[in-house]
């Protein structure tokens, strides 16, 4: 097969690659929530990484190296909504309930928990409070039944203060719900976290209640998808000329005549 049938070739398979990831979005109209977006999640990364791919392997030549380089692609494009996290989040809700804990899954297919001060901290403390306990233990049992998810935790404040009392605030908060979590068993390499003190308040701070709301961590548990096996890489092809030469029969040599 020549350069230009090769690229030819990989033109056609970004095509179809494209009209898969059509079919697959369309398809999603009759699936649940959750459903809709894992398949969302799921094909976005394929057809992204098929893309990608078709254009590196055209570029080099090498169709197979696109290929492998497209699945990898694909692979690491985000997360996935499995049974566990599904199970975890029906778990969290138990939980959270008749508190003022929200819990829900994410566009991306994270499971978020959004803990307010009302049960998380008071007012310019980082010391987590009793109530918030049950909850933690319950992420943390979650977290063990599924070794291969992650956390990100991120604390904020409300406007009382300014920037230089805020934002340090705000780390420890997620640096003390972290340190929880370790304490129930979870490695700490498993949960990342941040402090973004004032900036995102989630209600006016015009008022007691919603300064409480501003008061939070957020917590995200996702599930990163494993990347696929990729492809080996095929043969070198032989050039054309030779391919017809080993295939070519050669003739019979008949014995002299006397």
């Amino acid at each position: 097969m020549n350069k230009l049938n090769e690229e030819a070739v990989m033109v056609n398979k970004s095509i179809l690659s494209a009209i898969v990831l059509v079919l697959i979005l369309g398809g999603c109209a009759s699936m649940s929530e959750s459903q809709q977006s894992t398949a969302k999640g799921t094909a976005m990364g394929t057809g992204a990484g098929a893309a990608v791919g078709a254009i590196i392997g055209a570029i080099a030549g090498d169709p197979a190296l696109g290929a492998g380089i497209g699945a990898g692609v694909g692979a690491v494009g985000g997360y996935i909504w499995s049974n566990r996290m599904e199970e975890q989040k029906k778990k969290m809700e138990a939980a959270t309930e008749g508190t003022k804990v929200s819990v829900t899954q994410t566009a991306d297919n994270q499971l978020k928990l959004n803990v307010p001060s009302d049960i998380s901290f008071d007012t310019g403390q980082s010391t987590i409070k009793p109530e918030m306990h049950p909850v933690l233990n319950s992420l943390a049992a979650g977290l063990k039944s599924n070794s291969n998810s992650q956390a990100t935790i991120i604390g904020y404040t409300d406007d009382t203060g300014n920037d230089s009392i805020n934002n340090p605030l705000s780390v420890n908060r997620a640096a003390s719900t972290r340190a929880y979590l370790v304490s129930q068993g979870i490695a700490s390499n498993r949960i990342s976290i941040d402090g973004r003190g004032a900036s995102e308040p989630v209600a006016a701070n015009t008022s007691p209640e919603n300064r409480a709301k501003n008061r939070r961590v957020e917590i995200f548990v996702k599930e990163p998808q494993q990347p696929q096996p990729q492809p080996q890489q095929r043969q070198q092809e032989l050039p054309q000329h030779q391919e017809q030469q080993q295939y070519i029969q050669q003739p019979a040599i008949q014995p002299p005549m006397y």
